[in-house]
């Protein structure tokens, strides 16, 4: 790919940290912000600011922006990727904390796996892959296990169930977010982001409505901090993060990218407990620690194939070489 040979190294690596670090934190100041801001309404701020912003960069860089064909697929991924996945999580931290949320998140290449339908064949033929997607599903049942049978035990809170149950259809719907953009995506890095980043903020405009969020919502009750973690969220989360994260999906393999889902867990779990007071059970690390092995086979299990096909694809070459120089060649 071209974009991968032009990337520079220095420009990978700070891409790769601020989607490790950055991503990771976003959770605990998810967390500080609906503390005193609706969970929608802070969607809405967020992703409607964080694409203004995009837009009129956009604009500055005379990017294609008005291309209906390029709009189109970003919208519909946006609606998916921010929207319900990213919306998902918002939600659920209303109930649960910060650490639990991102171990959950944690599962979404599963999800992946299960939604790739073109790789379909090429997945679930992989021994290594269906050995990671059964450590997952045990992993995803370890953290299920225990919410609901503390909940159910001591009349617990119904909603983290809830909230449990709505991080898995958001897993699932930014996966198939991700997959739809890579499959269906025509603009470029900037475009797309611009595009999902306002379709899912225009969209958590009336889903605050129909929560009826704004009858009950007093700006002037907003702590300093809940504002700055909003703005974290925008210049951070979503102007670097996921900028980086879009940026390294066309330069770099999805796979390596993925990578990302052994790091996040880890920076929100340490950032819940050391700044927030969050309890960590053994189960959860458990859990954690087993859906961690999960991804990490199903990636190497892809790592392996590619690098085969790659060796596969260069056989051609070395033998023109061969036969037109009469040696081996360095290729």
């Amino acid at each position: 790919m071209t974009a991968t040979k032009n990337a520079s190294t220095a420009m990978v690596i700070i891409a790769f940290a601020t989607v490790y670090l950055v991503w990771g934190s976003t959770y605990f100041f998810i967390q500080k912000a609906v503390q005193h801001i609706p969970a929608f309404i802070m969607g809405s701020m967020r992703f409607v600011t964080a694409g203004l912003l995009m837009l009129a960069w956009s604009i500055f860089k005379k990017e294609d922006i008005w291309n209906w064909q390029s709009i189109k697929p970003a919208l519909l991924s946006g609606i998916l990727l921010l929207f319900v996945g990213n919306g998902a999580v918002i939600w659920a931290e209303q109930t649960l904390p910060s650490s639990l949320v991102a171990v959950l998140v944690s599962s979404a290449p599963i999800w992946f796996v299960l939604l790739d339908k073109p790789k379909w064949k090429e997945n679930f033929t992989s021994r290594p892959t269906l050995i990671g997607l059964a450590i997952g599903f045990i992993g995803v049942i370890l953290l299920f296990s225990e919410r609901t049978s503390q909940t159910l035990s001591s009349g617990g809170n119904l909603y983290e169930i809830i909230g449990l149950v709505i991080l898995i259809i958001g897993a699932l719907s930014w996966a198939g977010g991700s997959l739809y953009s890579k499959y269906n995506g025509k603009g470029t890095a900037t475009v797309n982001t611009t595009w999902q980043m306002l379709a899912a903020g225009i969209a958590f405009i009336p889903a605050s409505f129909i929560n009826n969020e704004w009858s009950s919502f007093e700006w002037q009750a907003v702590t300093t901090q809940s504002w700055l973690s909003v703005l974290y969220l925008i210049f951070m989360g979503s102007l670097a993060g996921y900028s980086a994260y879009v940026w390294l999906l066309q330069v770099r393999p999805a796979t390596q990218v993925s990578t990302y889902a052994y790091v996040n867990p880890v920076v929100a779990v340490l950032l819940g407990a050391f700044f927030a007071s969050e309890h960590i059970s053994l189960i959860q690390v458990l859990g954690l620690a087993v859906i961690l092995t999960s991804v990490l086979l199903i990636n190497l299990a892809k790592y392996r194939k590619e690098k085969t096909q790659s060796l596969q694809s260069s056989t051609p070459e070395i033998k023109t070489n061969i036969v037109s120089t009469g040696k081996v060649a360095k290729v």
